[in-house]
């Protein structure tokens, strides 16, 4: 198995996500996981209380029909790894059978079935899954699948938790700057760099009349910048609008 060093090494040679991706699905081989589900949101919940659909979703060895399902149909939200991984910080293994004692086993209601079912069919019944909260509020999931008798799968993946934990928490660092710019253009929201610059103004105070001297632009125009924005983020004022903007990262990185 490889040491922490090696997987710092192994894990800070890529230059794009889908190759820290690559590395770190090489990583969880050699720890004897099959396949690798990555997913990223820009925060747990969104502007209407839901859980996010992945803003990123990367799967190695699995049929990519997956993607299409978590995000296009919803499943991420009736996920029961996902509804135990936004609650936990804590890397956990998880089997489907609904007589297996395991944190998901609470959530495998008939609302879940679907998931289960599709699961099933693909034998990605057990794994390990590594949430990975992030300070400015964005989440995402490492998740590894094993094939083989459920009991020699948990006893195997349990001796290796901590391991994984970490090296799904150095591939996030590696990561993070292949994901600035789905931070900024991935938002459930799609503001113009002129919307976000004003609520970024706005956000540190300034008023409409401030904003316009300070970016060349009259009163008026700035107001309907700030009332588009506000309007588009489903919030009830201005300073909401910013509030959401900056829990949403439509605020963050350069603009357009």
């Amino acid at each position: 198995m490889p040491d922490v060093t090696t997987i710092e090494q192994r894990l800070r040679s890529g230059a794009t996500l889908s190759e820290h991706i690559d590395r770190l699905y090489g990583v969880m081989r050699d720890y004897g996981f099959d396949t690798l589900i990555y997913d990223y949101t820009l925060t747990r919940y969104g502007l209407d209380g839901r859980m996010m659909l992945p803003a990123v979703l990367e799967l190695r060895n699995i049929d990519e029909t997956m993607r299409d399902y978590w995000s296009g149909h919803g499943y991420a939200r009736l996920d029961p790894v996902q509804r135990v991984a936004v609650r936990t910080t804590a890397p956990f293994f998880w089997n489907y059978d609904p007589k297996a004692e395991t944190l998901i086993r609470a959530f495998l209601t008939e609302e879940s079935a679907p998931v289960a079912h599709f699961l099933a069919e693909r034998g990605l019944t057990a794994g390990v899954t590594v949430p990975i909260h992030m300070p400015g509020g964005d989440y995402a999931t490492v998740t590894g699948t094993r094939s083989g008798e459920a009991g020699r799968c948990e006893r195997e993946a349990r001796l290796c938790l901590a391991e994984v934990g970490l090296a799904a928490h150095i591939f996030q660092r590696e990561a993070a700057g292949s994901l600035s710019e789905v931070r900024r253009t991935a938002g459930p929201a799609r503001l113009t760099a002129r919307e976000r610059e004003c609520l970024r103004h706005s956000a540190d105070g300034l008023s409409a009349k401030e904003i316009s001297r300070l970016i060349d632009r009259s009163v008026p125009t700035v107001v309907m910048h700030l009332n588009a924005a506000t309007r588009k983020l489903g919030a009830r004022n201005r300073m909401h609008a910013a509030v959401l903007a900056a829990r949403l990262h439509l605020l963050d990185g350069p603009l357009d």
